[in-house]
């Protein structure tokens, strides 16, 4: 039950938001307008490339599902499931999420779009860090899922159903930290260009300390208490 989950749980779901928000606010100031954190616009777009016979747009939308796609399965290797679980490795996958960042910013200041590739497997990998949360799943790097759950939870409400307190905060914070994410990545990109994305790659570092103090901490206690 979400009722039962620690409290970092809301903290970590807002930074990742805002993390992605961040990263898709620079890909559509930078990207040649191109959203990188969810692909359903990008797959669209593929499709309509191929219906007009635009060739080098379907190569490079065709690069980006991939790229996604890929992130995604590297989140799966490291993580095995879906479900929150203390002691998985998100630490590992925020890692490797920060250095895909940092490969984007590198090839993407010189001018060289294989970046975007980069930028797309972060947000692939950090996206499949689904965790399921009382029955729903919930993803940082897109709200379609977030607003159609706060609209579930508002029906419901309007009906009598009671509502969840603690999991209605959780969507409001994801929302808000995806949308404070859009504002500071469009205020980074137009001070420091694409060198704003070392922000998120500093943040996925940030958090990925954390959770590797935090579970060194609680086996720690876990020991001491077992002695």
């Amino acid at each position: 039950m979400i009722t039962r989950l620690p409290r970092w749980v809301e903290a970590g779901a807002f930074v990742l938001a805002l993390i992605a928000g961040t990263i898709n606010a620079i890909g559509l100031l930078g990207f040649e307008h191109q959203a990188v954190s969810h692909v359903s616009g990008t797959a669209t777009q593929f499709g309509s490339g191929l219906f007009a016979g635009q060739w080098t747009q379907v190569i490079q939308l065709g690069g980006l599902l991939v790229a996604f796609f890929l992130g995604a399965a590297i989140s799966g290797c490291l993580l095995h499931g879906s479900t929150l679980k203390l002691g998985r490795h998100y630490d590992s996958a925020l890692f490797v999420e920060a250095g895909l960042i940092m490969v984007a910013f590198y090839f993407l200041s010189r001018g060289f779009a294989i970046g975007q590739l980069a930028a797309s497997a972060a947000c692939g990998l950090q996206n499949a860090m689904a965790t399921t949360y009382s029955g729903a799943i919930v993803r940082s790097t897109h709200l379609t899922g977030i607003f159609t759950d706060l609209g579930l939870m508002l029906g419901g409400k309007l009906r009598g159903n009671p509502v969840d307190k603690r999991k209605l905060m959780l969507f409001l914070l994801i929302a808000s930290g995806f949308i404070v994410g859009g504002v500071v990545g469009a205020s980074l990109f137009a001070c420091f260009h694409f060198a704003a994305l070392l922000f998120p790659a500093g943040l996925c570092f940030v958090v990925a300390l954390c959770y590797r103090g935090y579970m060194t901490r609680q086996r720690l206690i876990t020991r001491t208490s077992s002695k």
